[in-house]
């Protein structure tokens, strides 16, 4: 299967959650290269790539939230392949 990559924005209750740290272990998970960090308005931004349906697992998986998060939208667009590597991190 073909690899894919995605940025997203993820919009709601997704800071002092520990979204970005449930989200870094599903990533790891899933075997996705990329990032995901906080942003000044609240939201949280993420890119990944990988595997197509690992991808499309992870993009549904931030659609859902963490516990204790409350996602009201996720903006999400597919990129081209940077070829990152290294796992799925957090970035400050």
């Amino acid at each position: 299967m073909a690899d894919k990559r995605i940025h997203a924005v993820i919009f709601g209750t997704v800071q002092g959650v520990y979204f970005r740290a449930y989200a870094q272990a599903e990533g790891k998970k899933l075997g996705l290269h990329g990032w995901i960090k906080n942003r000044a308005d609240g939201a949280v931004e993420s890119a990944f790539e990988g595997p197509a349906e690992n991808v499309d697992k992870m993009l549904e998986w931030l659609k859902a939230g963490s516990p204790g998060s409350k996602v009201t939208k996720v903006e999400a667009k597919e990129e081209r392949i940077y070829g990152e590597t290294g796992e799925y991190n957090i970035r400050y």
